[in-house]
């Protein structure tokens, strides 16, 4: 039997990934056509891995796939935004009410020093928004694992690719930084006090409000 090779799919995962962080920066805006002969000329690749890597991403809802005009990133519409932040309340408030009533005091303490490092990286005069942002990520997906429900954890994070489309507008929002910072103070506060429904109403509360920044 001759051996199997993963080269050709290592290589249209990591192109996708390129393609995904250049969509997040924003370097390749919403709406705008993905030239597919220029970035295979400048990644040094053929079209085929390529066309896979752009497959990955219209899966992921980043990329729309447009018959005979080629692939465009998704633009997200107002209708997409508020039922991307309704699901991840849904599904986030659900992992907060299950870690506010069975998560360990190790668990608790991680939660604790991550939400430290959003409180310093808040710090009125020396605030990196994208360095904030990527702090909550991290914390909201650390929730999630010590919740441990991977089907959950893999529909939040399809469900935050696509809300990351539209993070840049929520950043510019005057003010959202410290109001999203005084949420997960709220959010901990329950988590804390091991009381799940408070959990689930201060996260829910949290996606309402972001919901309204990014609008």
């Amino acid at each position: 039997m001759s051996a199997v090779t993963l080269t050709p799919r290592a290589l249209y995962e990591e192109v996708a990934e390129l393609l995904r962080q250049r969509i997040f920066s924003r370097e390749l805006e919403p709406g705008s056509w993905i030239d597919e002969l220029r970035l295979a000329e400048e990644y040094g690749i053929s079209r085929t891995p390529l066309r896979e890597a752009l497959k990955v991403l219209a899966a992921e809802g980043l990329v729309t796939m447009k018959v005979r005009r080629g692939a465009y990133v998704t633009e997200v519409s107002e209708k997409d935004l508020t039922d991307v932040y309704h699901l991840l309340s849904l599904l986030e408030s659900d992992a907060a009410g299950v870690v506010a009533g069975h998560a360990s005091e190790a668990e608790l303490a991680e939660l604790e020093r991550l939400h430290a490092e959003l409180e310093a990286a808040a710090k009125p005069g020396h605030v990196d928004r994208e360095h904030f942002f990527a702090l909550n990520e991290r914390f909201h997906m650390r929730l999630l694992a010590i919740a441990n429900n991977r089907w959950r954890d893999q529909m939040v994070a399809d469900l935050r690719k696509v809300m990351k489309l539209n993070r840049h507008n929520s950043l510019l929002k005057a003010g959202r930084i410290d109001e999203s910072l005084n949420e997960h103070r709220a959010i901990m506060a329950a988590i804390k006090a091991r009381d799940p429904d408070a959990a689930m109403a201060r996260t829910q509360e949290h996606f309402r409000n972001g919901l309204q920044a990014a609008n």
